[in-house]
Parts: structure tokens; C-alpha cells; sequence
């Protein structure tokens, strides 16, 4: 059974159907009619369209599976992919979770805990507090050894909500506060912790694969332009690295999945230091990424597929020698949102659309002619990936599918990446964490029709 709705839980289904097993979608009312209720052999309505009363109810999720007899149940991502509880109480009713065990989200899930593994395991972390700050006396002390700017992160934090930057002690001390509060809110818990503040940052993930003993690697991402830290287009393998740093990267990220008996789909994300060439372990996502297929593209491997028979009991199909990185993929997320109101949601109904095609070209998508957008969930709702020989037919070959791409009937960001396409310093891979914001506050992306009054 497959927990979770849009393009992943689609791209469930069809890995399933591929290995010859059965899928049952659990869907709320909003997503009666999507594509992957349409594609899979099953599907039950587990509640109405707001996601605590559907996709995140553990109990209704439970019910579903039970009722239609699943032998497992993948989570995709967001969610409850990453909720230790949803872990442990689908193994007790006798399923299979398609993921890590629940004590492994549990401890890689809290940043706090994740670094201290990272620590164990010989891996590279950025200085900061070894463990959640209990008051401000303390974070002002911490602070004092690491050093201004730092950041203020929320120890069970994730998409880049939970964290804020602290200049010097005096905005430390405003700051505080407010991310406890943030964190509270958002995640339920206000533990926080302290780290230093890179100003010079790429965002670079490894891709494993674990059987609970041995992990293999499947190259690195690349993550860096982001928006509220937020991805917005990602690339493999990354531009940045030479060959010593990436292979030191990777042998990190195996390390430390071994170290944890890591089981399943996994990811070790890290911060890169542009001007000293360090790279250092910030945190681990225990489950499939958005991002997932540039690595597919340029390693042959169905990720998705192998994570069902890792699940199914068939053990790790690969010896690291097995795994060659060929080419260069990028994956542009396209999201329902008005780049003319700074990003706002627009979601309406699909009138039009043309997917581009061709070789080297894959689209993940739940989108189709008539389809309504559910208001209730998140924007994203195409993800174009392109791979090709070298990066600089890569972006040749992305610049050609966005202008075959035609969606009518809202507003999508595809605008913003052909003219980041465009772009000397996104060519040259001269980027950074935070170069989409600067990018942005120069540029005005136009809306459809003033793009082809232009052209």
C-alpha cells in the first residue's frame, strides 16, 4: 500500500507493477480522481482532503492497509515517511515498512543525535553544539567557541523550516527564542542547536542503499539553488568536486550508514565550503528524495524498485564496483506558483498540456488534460529531468524541453528556469546556497504570454 498522493505515489505504483506486485493507493477525498488512484490495482479513501485527517492520520493509514490486507507500506516522501512512530506501529500490526527501522529514523531524524552519530563514525561536522541547547546561557557559550555568524537550527527540523541566522550575542538573543518558538510549533518540539554559518555553502547529498550491514553509494547531487531553502533545481553529479573530495565524500556517507546498520533508501546531505574545499555532514534523510531520479538517470538504477526488494527480503543486488555514474542529469521542479506574486500557490485546473519528449528526457508528473489541482497540498507538479553526455548538453537539452513544454490553465514556475538556464554564472556552476535569493531580487520573470510576446 502505498501512503502518500501526486508524482511519488504514481512512480510507486508503476515500480510495483514492474516487479509484479500488487498496489493499493490510500488517497483522501481530494485525490479520488489523481493519476496514481487511476493507474493503481487498489485504492481506499482514507479521509477528507486536509492532510492531519488523511495523510497524516497514522490510525486511518493503519485501518487502510489492514482492510485492503497489505503485506507493506511505502511512504514515499513528506508526510509520515519520516515518523518513527508510523514506523514501529506498521511493523507491529505485521506489515513491512518500506524504509529504515524506526529506531534509525528516530536517531538519524533528530539533527542533534545525527551529528553525534556522523561524530562516532569518523564523518566531518560543522562546528557547532555536540547536543540541543538547553538555555541561552548556554547557547551564548557555545556561540562564544564556534564563533559569529551561526545558526540557529531546530534540533527535529526539516525542509529548511526551523532555522535562523544570528549575526552577533545580541541578535543570539532575540533570535533564541523566536526558533524555539518556531520549532515548538512546527515540529512539537523547541529543541534546538547551534552550528556555524557557512556563507560560501553548496548543498551536496549521497544517495545510498543499505541492507542493514553493508551500503553502497550512487554518486552525489547537487542542491544548491534553492528559495527559502526550499530546491528548486538540482543537478548530478556536482560541479564543484574534484575527484579526491568526491571520493572522500562518498566513502563518508557509506561510512556512516554502516556505522548506523542502515537499511533501505537513505540520503546524507552536506554542506560544501566553496572557499576552503571542506565538506561537512548536516543531516540524513531516511527516505526516497524528490531528487531521486537525476541519480537514476546517470547510474541505470531504479531506485524505487530496489527499494521494494530490499523490503521483499532479496537482499543488496550491488558491490559498489557495480555502480558507474555516466553523464550528466538535472532535474527542474516545476510548482503551481505565480512568480509575479512572489511564489504564491495557483493552483486551477489543467486545460492544456504538452509533455516534451525525445531522448534524454523524463517527466514525473500526476498532471493530465481536465485534472484539478487540490489547493490542500504542496505546489509541486512536474519534475523535468534531463541527462546527456557532458552538464553543457544537459542544459541545452533542459533549455529545449522547456520550450516544448506547454501547461495553460495556471501559473508555473517554468518561466524561472529557462531564464536560469540563460543564466553565465548557473552555466559556469558558480553557485551557492543562496544565489537563487540574489538572483532573484534582479530579475523579473514574465508571465507566459509576455514570454512569447517576446518571442
Amino acid at each position: 500500500m502505498i501512503a502518500n498522493r501526486g508524482e511519488i505515489a504514481l512512480r510507486i505504483v508503476r515500480a510495483a507493477r514492474e516487479l509484479g506486485m500488487y498496489s493499493i493507493v490510500a488517497h483522501s477525498e481530494a485525490d479520488s480522481d489523481s493519476l496514481a488512484v487511476q493507474q493503481a490495482d487498489e485504492s481506499i479513501c482514507i479521509g477528507p482532503a486536509q492532510a492531519t485527517k488523511s495523510y497524516l492520520n497514522v490510525e486511518a493509514v493503519l485501518n487502510a492497509a489492514r482492510q485492503s490486507r497489505a503485506d507493506a507500506v511505502h511512504p514515499g516522501y513528506g508526510f509520515l515517511s519520516e515518523n518513527a512512530d508510523f514506523a514501529r506501529a506498521v511493523k507491529a500490526a505485521g506489515m513491512v515498512f518500506v524504509g529504515p527501522d524506526a529506531a534509525i529514523i528516530e536517531r538519524m531524524g533528530d539533527k542533534s543525535r545525527a551529528r553525534q552519530t556522523a561524530l562516532e563514525a569518523g564523518v566531518p561536522v560543522v562546528p557547532g553544539s555536540p547536543s540541543a541547547i538547553r538555555d541561552l546561557e548556554e547557547a551564548l557559550a557555545v556561540a562564544e567557541a564556534i564563533g559569529y555568524p551561526l545558526l540557529v537550527k531546530a534540533a527535529a527540523g526539516g525542509g529548511g523550516r526551523g532555522i535562523r541566522i544570528a549575526e552577533d550575542a545580541e541578535a543570539l538573543v532575540k533570535q533564541l527564542p523566536m526558533a524555539q518558538t518556531e520549532a515548538r510549533t512546527a515540529f512539537g518540539d523547541d529543541r534546538v542547536y547551534l552550528e556555524r554559518f557557512i556563507s560560501r555553502a553548496r548543498h551536496i547529498e549521497v544517495q545510498i542503499l543499505g541492507d542493514g550491514e553493508r551500503a553502497v553509494h550512487f554518486f552525489e547531487r547537487e542542491c544548491s539553488l534553492q528559495r527559502r531553502r526550499q530546491k528548486v533545481f538540482e543537478e548530478c553529479p556536482s560541479p564543484a568536486l574534484d575527484e579526491a573530495t568526491r571520493d572522500a565524500l562518498h566513502r563518508s556517507a557509506v561510512a556512516l550508514a554502516e556505522h548506523v546498520g542502515y537499511f533501505g533508501a537513505g540520503t546524507l546531505e552536506y554542506l560544501y565550503d566553496d572557499l576552503t574545499g571542506e565538506f561537512f555532514f548536516i543531516e540524513m534523510n531516511t527516505r526516497i528524495q524528490v531528487e531521486h531520479p537525476i541519480t537514476e538517470a546517470v547510474t541505470g538504477v531504479d531506485l524505487v524498485r530496489e527499494m521494494l526488494r530490499l523490503a521483499r527480503g532479496e537482499g543488496l543486488r550491488f558491490a559498489q564496483r557495480d555502480i558507474q555514474c555516466r553523464g550528466w542529469a538535472l532535474e527542474l521542479r516545476i510548482n503551481a506558483e505565480d512568480t509575479e506574486r512572489d511564489f504564491f500557490p495557483s493552483p486551477g485546473q489543467v486545460q492544456r498540456l504538452v509533455w516534451p519528449t525525445g531522448p534524454g528526457v523524463r517527466i514525473d508528473s500526476a498532471l493530465y488534460e481536465g485534472y484539478r489541482m487540490p489547493p490542500f497540498y504542496d505546489s509541486l507538479v512536474a519534475k523535468l529531468i534531463v541527462w546527456d553526455e557532458c552538464r553543457d548538453s544537459a542544459l541545452r537539452r533542459a533549455c529545449r524541453a522547456l520550450d516544448e513544454f506547454k501547461l495553460e490553465g495556471f501559473a508555473t514556475t517554468a518561466a524561472l528556469h529557462r531564464r536560469l538556464l540563460e543564466d553565465s554564472e548557473v552555466r559556469r556552476g558558480e553557485v551557492d546556497t543562496s544565489f537563487l535569493e540574489r538572483w532573484l531580487e534582479g530579475q523579473t520573470i514574465p508571465t507566459p504570454s509576455e514570454k512569447e510576446m517576446v518571442s
